[in-house]
């Protein structure tokens, strides 16, 4: 299944950010360029600006400041009018600095909200600090892990639930140190074969799941759907099944 918008995190911090409106839709708007560090500017000042937000209550003014905005190159945002819009906001989750963004490709802005606030009560405010020790350990990381494809599943293993490093564990930024300075390969590398129950990808197990989003290689018969595929991480290598494994691989067959 194809995705109906392709997600990105925009930097903004230092440029202009063109905000046309009044009122409380305009407001928040500008509060959310302000706190990603952008500038807001008006109209006149379109040809420095990238991107737009349009929150203009008439719904003909709306629609024609953003196709003059549109013409001037930028990427536009109408408030309420998902067909007018080149990119949607998604409902934002901070623990600095990861940002998880929840969106609906404008469908519902309210069903974005309440899976946001659900993730709030799962992710603890220590998620940041982890991030930023990640961040700081990464020379100590390439030294621990020289190769990159090694380094990856070590840092997958540590990562996962009930690891050294779980996400989840409001302590786990603590145990970088010891997790680098612990022997080892605290990880397996065997190859892992998932047979199809059926072409829905919605009946993988959970484990199975996890294992397409972790493998470095995807080999598959050739009649996988590629619904299935999809679930594997984007920079998965993927060939047939009798391919070689490398790295963390999980070959997939077809229903018998």
């Amino acid at each position: 299944m194809p995705l109906s918008a392709l997600p990105l995190f925009h930097r903004v911090n230092g440029q202009r950010v063109v905000v046309l409106g009044a009122g409380d839709a305009a407001a928040a708007k500008r509060r959310l360029v302000e706190r990603a560090g952008g500038i807001c500017c008006g109209e006149p000042e379109a040809h420095h600006a990238a991107l737009a937000f349009v929150a203009i209550d008439d719904p003909r003014a709306a629609e024609a400041a953003a196709i003059r905005l549109r013409c001037k190159g930028l990427l536009v945002n109408v408030t309420d009018r998902p067909e007018l819009c080149d990119f949607t906001v998604p409902s934002i989750l901070d623990r600095d600095p990861v940002l998880v963004a929840v969106g609906t490709a404008g469908a519902s802005a309210g069903l974005a909200k309440q899976l946001r606030l659900r993730l709030e009560g799962l992710l603890p405010p220590s998620l940041g600090k982890l991030a930023a020790g990640l961040y700081a350990a990464r020379d100590a990381l390439r030294q621990r892990f020289p190769d990159g494809a090694v380094r990856r599943r070590a840092l997958d293993a540590a990562l996962t639930a009930g690891g050294p490093l779980d996400p989840l564990r409001a302590d786990a930024a603590e145990g970088i140190d010891a997790w680098l300075g612990s022997p080892g390969d605290a990880f397996d590398v065997e190859p892992v074969a998932i047979v199809l129950t059926s072409d829905d990808p919605d009946d993988l197990t959970l484990r199975q799941a996890r294992w397409l989003g972790e493998a470095d290689t995807v080999l598959h018969d050739a009649d996988v759907p590629q619904a299935i595929l999809d679930r594997a991480r984007a920079d998965a290598v993927r060939g047939p099944s009798d391919g070689s494994p490398r790295g963390r691989t999980v070959i997939v067959r077809s229903r018998d």
